[in-house]
């Protein structure tokens, strides 16, 4: 005769005292799972229920496979590595009561209490059962990148390996939020290139370039120092300084600007075009001239330390986009030699960050997740306006997107993480279009974010439609705009100009 158990949650026996078909408390012996006789018959017969139904739940999620094989402490041990994990064996154990067990090896992430009903052999074994409980169920971030809390409640195991003095604090758990690409609004799905890099195709005419105000560098003392003392443990104190690079002539810093730039800046699919050295050098020693500041008693030849010598090629790269007087699409994207395409089809993560719930026609994921503590305000209006913008075809957040912008900032390679890609529906020449949008920008200020928006302006966009198999590409800068209406009339704007930007003459979906 069954009875149901007190707490129904753990009960194997339903209210009307039927075996439930999936058991909710199982019991476990290490010494029968790892002895390697096979377990005792009295074992067998106190587990007999739960066996059983575990091999009617095995064929019934395995119609194809046969049990011959399967051994009763194999389904048991299945069992046991996969608690509380959906669509397993295990996965409506909510109580597991073990003998010897659980000290190692089990990597079930759901436990919340650990009660200890017999005495323990030693503080190792306290420390391992507690360690039970260590395993997080959620590796979703809140607003400030950080893991939420998790707990164990741990009763009768005496645990002093890390003594508590002060009563644990009640703390509310923030729910996490799974956010995905649904299959159902694939209409709505958004492609894009990875990019490692860029490569110049220049033309072997006369080079010219166009100096402007972000070309320019500012050299002063703040940069770095310029005389270092050092003391070792013992022997007699040192200082170094920048003399060397202060007799450096201007001549000598343009050439090794120039070298720079041909080596590395200027090369095609890696090979080097020195013939353009001589136009490369006479461009440069006119950006020294014209385009650098020297601050507190600084001099050329600190051009010459390798950060400051690449923030000035990259200034100078940027510059030279220019060939017999009319401007060409000289940049060329550089893939990922794996992956090289990604999509919102690969969007599938959690967060407990606050969310706007977006519109299944227009968004191929679910949720837009907002930055900031309480949610971004200005990322939410952005969202509202691209669900109700004419001509806006699919949006998404760019988070566990995959996107990503590669720029460098001061000789090191970093990646830049724009917020929305927003596609266009409805173009007459039928070319695909997709606006990048950046929700954060308005005064971009020098240094790494003038950096991010220079490149994706001057070498993504322009290397991504001169390749022609992605279409046409935009950036868009917005303000920090709370208002709806405010964030609306600006993408709308962007969206115009898009939508007339002609096919570029150069793109070949054959260009890689």
């Amino acid at each position: 005769m069954t009875v149901p158990g007190e707490l129904p949650l753990f009960s194997n026996v339903g209210e009307r005292g039927d075996w439930l078909h999936r058991p909710r408390t199982i019991l476990v012996d290490s010494e029968q799972l790892e002895s390697g006789e096979g377990m005792s018959a009295e074992f067998k017969r106190i587990a007999a229920n739960e066996i059983e139904e575990f091999r009617a739940d095995y064929r019934r999620r395995f119609p194809g496979r046969t049990l011959d094989e399967v051994s009763d402490t194999d389904l048991l041990r299945e069992v046991m590595n996969t608690v509380g994990k959906a669509g397993k064996l295990g996965e409506q154990v909510r109580c597991v009561v073990s003998v010897s067990m659980l000290t190692e090896g089990w990597d079930a992430n759901t436990v919340t209490h650990i009660l200890g009903v017999r005495a323990f052999g030693t503080q190792l074994l306290c420390e391992q059962v507690v360690g039970r409980g260590l395993r997080r169920r959620s590796y979703a971030v809140d607003e400030r990148g950080f893991f939420t809390p998790e707990y164990a409640d741990v009763i009768g195991v005496p645990f002093r390996f890390i003594p508590t003095v002060a009563q644990t604090k009640d703390i509310t758990l923030v729910p996490s939020r799974r956010v995905y690409a649904d299959p159902e609004r694939a209409a709505a799905k958004i492609t894009f290139p990875r990019l490692t890099g860029y490569r110049m195709e220049l033309a072997d005419e006369r080079l010219f370039a166009d100096f402007r105000d972000d070309t320019r560098l500012t050299v002063s003392t703040a940069d770095f120092p310029t005389e270092t003392t050092v003391v070792g443990v013992v022997g007699d104190e040192e200082t170094l300084d920048l003399a060397g690079l202060h007799a450096a002539r201007e001549q000598t810093v343009a050439f090794e600007l120039a070298k720079l730039l041909v080596a590395e800046y200027l090369a095609v699919v890696g090979q080097q075009r020195p013939w353009l050295f001589p136009q490369v050098l006479r461009l440069t020693r006119q950006w020294l001239r014209e385009q650098v500041d020297y601050h507190d008693d600084t001099f050329p030849g600190l051009l010459l330390v390798k950060q400051k010598a690449r923030q000035a090629a990259e200034r100078i790269m940027h510059a030279i986009t220019w060939v017999e007087g009319a401007r060409v699409s000289t940049v060329l994207p550089v893939q990922r030699s794996f992956e090289p395409v990604g999509s919102t089809a690969d969007v599938d993560f959690f967060t407990t960050k606050a969310v706007f719930g977006t519109s299944a026609d227009r968004c191929h994921v679910t949720f837009v997740p907002l930055d900031g503590p309480g949610g971004n305000s200005w990322e939410r209006a952005v969202a509202k306006a691209l669900d109700t913008i004419p001509g806006v075809g699919a949006y998404v957040k760019n988070d566990h997107l995959g996107f990503s912008v590669p720029y460098t900032h001061e000789g090191i390679t970093r990646q830049y993480v724009p917020d929305f890609l927003v596609r266009l529906d409805g173009c007459d020449d039928g070319m695909p279009r997709t606006l990048i949008v950046e929700v954060s920008g308005g005064q971009k200020s020098p240094g790494p974010t003038a950096e991010k928006a220079m490149t994706t302006r001057e070498s993504w966009v322009p290397a991504v439609n001169a390749h022609g198999g992605f279409g046409i590409w935009g950036y868009c800068e917005l303000g920090r705009v709370s208002e709806i209406t405010r964030a609306k009339q600006t993408l709308e704007t962007a969206i115009t100009a898009l939508r007339e930007l002609a096919i570029p003459a150069r793109a070949s979906k054959g260009a890689a």
